[in-house]
């Protein structure tokens, strides 16, 4: 198939989300898209979401892609890079899958997590302080760029033991990597050199191993044969990517969600709901993944009146699925933290892949967001909700700013 005449294009419809989501489940429970003009299927219903996320039938691989094998798809399509990212844990299956997930799970354990609250405390602190100078006598601040956007990736580059220096540089590469307007030969240029940064930094720790997560990847070695070099720089390529990714606009969407409701911050402020819960609606009503790209049909499957053909490609539209009425209610397009089925949101994922990080990432959460509200406790918005954009990224659901007043 080259075409997909009745698919829903979402090519460039980041700048209205709710209309997209709304839109998304209007079209059913599975649906046709485009994604830059490539056709696939989507999923927005929570529970064939969670159906078709573990079936073995749908597999990373892709090698199984049809559009790809045939050429119809090249490297020069934009978000190519998310699919064919190497071999990893994020792109295998199976026992293949396993094998490389349990390195992950050795090394990124709960009590090394535990261990980096501290970290965490400090990073949010010097942030904290920073926002302070930035907001002095009134001044607006985006709120984005000086402590939601370098939290996570300090965080992640402690864990993997990524020097400060080279912070910044990394940001901008993944900046680039994911924003639909950069030109796919600097894209795929911009991927070499992640290639190359992580490979040098795997080599390293080869050489001089030290207490971080890249040093744990080289030399875990319960379960089976040790990680090849390629595939410790492919897990750590994509664990930070998605490291630093999520956790910004999980603590941008929350502090937005929060300051244009302010009865909901409120019930936080007086200890009546607690931050865990105002996290977890968050996750559900405006994650950090719009849409997660993507798995393949092994064979034909049947999904009710729907058949995904073999070798089609299946997104999980994962904003919409959040906003499914038949888990969440009628109510499920409102933000509310006293919602009692907020937990049961599948934003990072469900079966096999979900994400290695989310923990990581709700500590993150759990950390600065009470210390923000706390620090500023007279924090507003300093622009309307419908000038505060999104960025132009088909997968993340990421603002481009996120101006404010601290006072």
């Amino acid at each position: 198939m080259t075409s997909c005449p009745h698919a829903m294009p979402i090519d460039f419809m980041v700048s209205d989300l709710d209309g997209e989501t709304a839109r998304l489940r209007a079209a059913g429970a599975i649906s046709r898209i485009e994604l830059l003009g490539v056709p696939a299927w989507t999923v927005t219903d929570h529970t064939i979401a969670r159906q078709l996320l573990t079936d073995p039938r749908l597999v990373k691989d892709i090698n199984a892609w049809g559009l790809w094998t045939s050429g119809v798809v090249t490297r020069q399509w934009p978000l190519i890079g998310m699919i064919d990212a190497g071999t990893s844990m994020f792109t295998a299956d199976g026992a293949e899958h396993r094998r490389l997930r349990i390195k992950t799970t050795q090394a990124l354990t709960p009590r090394r997590l535990e261990a980096l609250r501290p970290t965490i405390e400090r990073l949010t602190k010097e942030l904290l302080d920073d926002l302070d100078e930035a907001g002095r006598d009134g001044a607006v601040v985006d709120l984005k760029q000086v402590f939601a956007y370098p939290l996570p990736m300090q965080v992640v580059s402690e864990l993997m033991g990524v020097p400060r220096s080279d912070q910044a540089m990394l940001l901008a590469w993944y900046k680039a990597f994911f924003s639909m307007l950069t030109p796919q030969d600097e894209r795929l240029r911009v991927i070499d050199e992640l290639d190359v940064y992580f490979t040098e930094m795997v080599r390293r720790k080869t050489a001089e191993p030290g207490d971080d997560l890249t040093s744990a990847l080289i030399l875990a070695d319960e379960g089976g044969e040790p990680l090849t070099e390629e595939e410790v720089v492919g897990n750590l390529k994509a664990l930070v990517a998605a490291g630093h990714e999520t956790t910004v606009s999980l603590i941008v969407n929350a502090t937005r969600a929060l300051l244009s409701r302010p009865e909901q911050l409120a019930l936080l402020r007086s200890g009546d709901t607690e931050w865990k819960q105002a996290i977890e609606e968050t996750l559900r009503y405006d994650g950090p993944v719009t849409h997660l790209l993507m798995r393949f049909a092994t064979e034909d499957i049947t999904v009710g009146d729907t058949v995904i053909d073999k070798g089609e490609g299946v997104v999980i539209s994962y904003r919409a699925v959040g906003r499914d009425p038949q888990i969440h209610g009628d109510d499920a397009d409102d933000f509310d933290i006293t919602r009692p089925t907020a937990a049961r949101n599948i934003s990072f994922g469900y079966g096999p892949h979900i994400c290695p990080g989310a923990a990581l990432a709700r500590l993150e959460a759990a950390i600065g967001l009470p210390a923000l509200f706390d620090r500023f406790p007279g924090l507003n918005l300093a622009a309307p909700l419908e000038e505060i954009g999104n960025l132009p990224v088909l997968t993340q659901n990421d603002v481009a700013a996120l101006p404010v007043r601290l006072s």
